[in-house]
């Protein structure tokens, strides 16, 4: 198994083994290597990530978990800046592109003081304060900074490097993703990826076109409750209970980069999830794309027939070897061997296994029998220590009837004086004296300090507080009073002005409805006059021209007349005097008036006026209004209570009760002298009853004790009696793990033959050409490094996140 993981990292097999492997057995690979931890600080992503809008929330940050590209990035040179740049794509339902943000970190590694960059985007936000730059010729930005790093992001309308198509079928037949919305059935999405970025490269002596090398892994968060039996063409699932992951990768223009036929070899230029669903709607979806993956591979160390990546091992001085790839591959075809062979050994195991269950049963039989016995005995024992501690209460109880008189003595003294303080406290309250509530412990206190208050000015402003706090609580309450009748007038004076706007423009179009309708008439009388002065009637005109004896000459000449009386003054004034008369008649204003009541009851025109109500309730003036108006009747309300006859009769009652307060106090300190001694009395008696409950709470300690072992004993006997009742399910787990490793070793032969000998086919095959042109392939992948535009004197590195918009009712 060692030899098949080292086998996975290394160069061609982390090419060529994805695709072969992409049925479900390599497809955990590819996740694992974008699921390993990277370097990038903290900082630089909440900077990277701020304000992205349309990539944040919950869906995002759980697919994310699965689909984190920042391992394997490039190492940034302490001598120059590099420039780290992530292009996040907001797509539609079917992937057409509606926003490109692109988000650029600049680490100044170098501490240089002003950092030249170059990029193509119109107009960027500063993500991290105190950051500024001087703009240059050909796109060029000089940052004013000296060793911290530089943070931006922008808007840019770009041709991507890759297009990506999401096409959706339901049951076999292709269907809109807004027409899926609701539906059930047997749902299929596949991501078709175009690459349109490639480079012309000379190769064995001939210009090739190779495409920049993409590795396109796609996301999708799928409901449990909405989808069931998922699967997918190439990637990982991982199911956690209540939703599915599904992670798919493809290699847009690889196969033609490596000169590799799909008869030979199919690398994956799509992704395809299919499921069961029920109601169909489905969240985000994400697709990351980046050239990270191929530039792990050193194209230094790819030669004829030999490859590695630096895990391949070491030579004698420390450097590394380069991996002969014919030899890995009998490597990795002995390992099959031993991986079958290991699989038939693990079905003989088992089967010995599920043999030496049965005499596991007897066993565990033996050891029940026995459990229930010690539990019988240990019931025993529980019920002599409660003979035991039986004994002891009872002399316990014996001994605290001598105690009990005491008790009653105690209670029947302190509730005597409890009812003389709650008397007394009954009367100060109906003075109309508020005190806190009076116990034996703080009545002296308290009465002292009432004796205290009871002078005038004491009384007054004792007085003052309690109303100004009553009508305080009420606050709330006056305000909204004020507030309503505020709103009251502000709705009437915005219904009003509005009404005036509204009236105004049904007046303006009824007129010229009525000015139109008068001007034709007028104009008929025109024609008339006009037509008598040619000698001829209106009915003759029409005739004539309907019978052709009057040419289009004639006509116009009537109609020119007509027009020019039409122009004139009088006519003009006639039609202005008759419009006037027309909208002084009733039958129009009632026309004005209803449609003035139909506008002003409309939807539109409640809104506005809601509107401008809430707009004005809002202001400043209104609000400080309220205020006013609040604090008026506030103090309006404690200014009449105070002056009310039940404040006013309190107040001359207040030095006659000063002298009652007094008394009463005497009264309660003679009584608490008798309540004292009384204690002092009972407290003696209660001494000789604490050696007799010394000795009743250890027999009660061993009654605890038994029970507790009791307890525990049968626990124990339950479990295992539950153990016993769980065998003959461990048998038949055993039975079925015998049964799986039956199917596991059949499937290593048939991963062997459809994937490892494939495998082993392709080296043997034409290898120089495939490693001369992956060699030219991975020097395109490391020359991509940015989108947006990167000065020529830094490095950098580039990812693409496409998210698709949600597919919901």
């Amino acid at each position: 198994m060692n030899t098949i993981n080292t086998m996975a990292n290394k160069t061609l097999a982390l090419i060529i083994g994805a695709s072969i492997l992409s049925a479900g057995v390599g497809a955990s690979a590819v996740a694992a290597y974008y699921s390993k931890s990277g370097s990038s600080e903290p900082v630089a992503e909440e900077q990277m990530n701020a304000d992205i809008s349309g990539v944040s929330g919950d869906t995002s940050s759980d697919l994310m978990k699965y689909m984190d590209t920042t391992a394997g990035t490039r190492a940034v040179s302490p001598e120059s800046a590099f420039k780290e740049e992530t292009v996040y794509v907001i797509a539609g339902r079917e992937g057409s592109v509606k926003k490109i943000i692109v988000s650029d970190w600049i680490r100044n590694t170098a501490g240089k003081t002003g950092v030249e960059d170059v990029s193509e985007l119109p107009d960027i936000s500063i993500l991290k304060d105190g950051e500024s730059f001087t703009m240059g010729g050909g796109n060029t930005r000089v940052w004013d900074t000296t060793n911290d790093d530089i943070y931006y992001q922008g808007n840019i309308e770009k041709e991507l490097p890759v297009d990506m198509k999401v096409s959706y079928f339901l049951d076999g037949s292709p269907i809109t993703p807004e027409e899926l919305i609701g539906k059930s059935g047997r749902v299929t999405i596949r991501y078709e990826y175009k690459n349109n970025t490639s480079v012309t490269k000379e190769i064995d002596g001939k210009q090739e076109t190779l495409y920049v090398p993409f590795t396109m892994l796609t996301g999708v968060l799928m409901d449990n409750a909405v989808f069931s039996n998922v699967s997918v063409s190439n990637g990982k699932i991982v199911n956690d209970g209540s939703r599915t992951v599904v992670v798919g990768f493809a290699f847009p223009g690889l196969s033609e980069d490596l000169g590799i036929t799909p008869d030979k070899m199919a690398i994956p230029d799509y992704v395809e999830i299919s499921a069961d669903c029920v109601n169909f709607s489905l969240g985000m979806t994400v697709t990351i794309a980046s050239t990270e993956l191929l530039n792990q591979i050193d194209p230094d160390k790819l030669s004829g027939g030999a490859l590695g990546t630096g895990a391949a091992g070491s030579g004698a001085d420390g450097s590394e070897e380069p991996l002969d790839l014919n030899a890995s591959m009998k490597e990795l075809t002995d390992a099959m061997d031993q991986l079958i062979d290991g699989s038939s050994d693990l079905y003989d195991g088992m089967c010995t296994l599920l043999t030496k269950s049965e005499e596991l049963v007897d066993g565990v039989n033996k050891l029940a029998d026995g459990a229930v016995k010690l539990k019988n005995g240990t019931a025993a024992v529980d019920d002599g220590a409660g003979k035991v501690d039986k004994g002891m209460g009872d002399l316990y109880a014996g001994m605290s009837e001598l105690d009990s008189h005491s008790a009653e003595l105690n209670d029947g003294a302190k509730k005597v004086f409890e009812s003389l303080l709650a008397t007394a406290q009954e009367q100060l309250t109906a003075a109309g004296i508020s005190v806190p509530k009076m116990t034996i412990s703080n009545y002296s206190e308290v009465l002292n300090n009432v004796i205290k208050s009871l002078d005038d000015s004491a009384v007054y402003q004792q007085a003052l507080e309690t109303v100004t706090s009553a009508v305080e609580g009420k606050r709330d309450y006056i305000r909204s009073q004020v507030t309503a009748a505020v709103q009251s007038e502000v709705e009437s004076q915005v219904t009003s002005a509005v009404k005036a706007e509204v009236s105004g423009k049904v007046t303006a179009a009824v007129r010229q409805q009525v000015e139109t309708a008068v001007t034709a008439s007028v104009r008929e009388s025109v024609l008339a006059k006009v037509l008598e002065s040619q000698g001829m009637t209106k009915e003759q005109y029409e005739q004539g021209i309907a019978a052709g004896a009057i040419d289009s000459s004639t006509q116009q000449k009537i109609e020119g007349a007509v027009d020019q009386q039409m122009k004139t003054s009088e006519v003009a004034s006639l039609i202005s005097q008759n419009t006037d008369a027309q909208m002084e008649t009733a039958q129009v204003k009632n026309q004005i008036n209803a449609a003035i009541d139909q506008q002003m009851a409309s939807s539109d025109v409640q809104k506005i006026i809601s509107s401008k109500v809430s707009e004005t309730m809002a202001s400043s003036d209104i609000k400080a209004l309220i205020d006013k108006n609040t604090d008026a009747q506030v103090e309006k309300a404690i200014s009449e209570t105070m002056a009310g006859d039940e404040v006013q009769s309190k107040l001359k009652a207040a030095s006659a009760g000063a002298q009652k307060v007094i008394a009463l106090k005497a009264s309660l300190d003679g009584y608490n002298a008798f309540y004292l001694g009384l204690l002092d009395y009972t407290g003696g008696v209660r001494k000789v009853l604490a050696g007799a409950g010394e000795l009743k709470k250890g027999t009660s300690d061993l009654k605890k004790g038994t029970k507790q072992v009791k307890d525990g004993m049968a626990e124990l006997c339950d479990g295992i009696l539950t153990l016993k009742d769980g065998l003959p399910a461990l048998v038949e787990g055993v039975t079925k793990l015998r049964d799986g490793s039956m199917q596991l070793s059949d499937g290593m032969k048939e991963f062997n033959e459809k994937g490892i000998q494939k495998l082993v086919e392709l080296v043997d095959g034409d290898l120089a050409g495939v490693v001369t042109r992956l060699r030219a392939t991975l020097e395109v992948s490391k020359e991509y490094c940015n989108y947006a535009g990167i000065a020529d004197d830094m490095d950098g590195s580039v990812k693409f996140i496409y998210k698709t918009e949600e597919i919901e009712g």
